[in-house]
C-alpha cells in the first residue's frame, strides 16, 4: 500500500510501481467508479477494438460447419453447466 497527496487542483500521481504493473503510459484514459468507500480506477479501453475479420481465424476448427441452433444449444449447455 502506498500513500499519496491530493494536490489543490484534484489531481493525484499514481506510483510508477503500480503505473509499470498495470502497463500504463502516460496520456492512458481511466474511468473512476464510486465504489462507496474509496474509487477504483480502471482503463477506458483495456484491449485495443478488433475487427472479428482480425480473428476469426485463430482458433483453427477442422470439421462440417455448426448451425446457428447448434451454436444457441451449446452456449444454452454451458450456461446450465455453470449454474449446476
Amino acid at each position: 500500500m502506498e500513500t499519496i497527496r491530493l494536490s489543490s487542483k484534484g489531481q493525484v500521481i499514481i506510483p510508477k510501481k503500480l503505473r509499470d504493473a498495470y502497463h500504463w503510459l502516460a496520456g492512458q484514459e481511466l474511468i473512476a467508479i464510486d465504489t462507496g468507500d474509496g474509487i477504483l480506477l480502471k482503463p477506458k479501453q483495456p484491449f485495443q477494438e478488433t475487427k472479428l475479420e482480425d480473428v476469426a481465424g485463430c482458433l483453427p476448427y477442422t470439421g462440417e460447419a455448426k448451425t446457428l441452433a447448434e451454436m444457441d444449444n451449446a452456449i444454452h449447455q454451458g450456461i446450465l453447466e455453470q449454474w449446476q
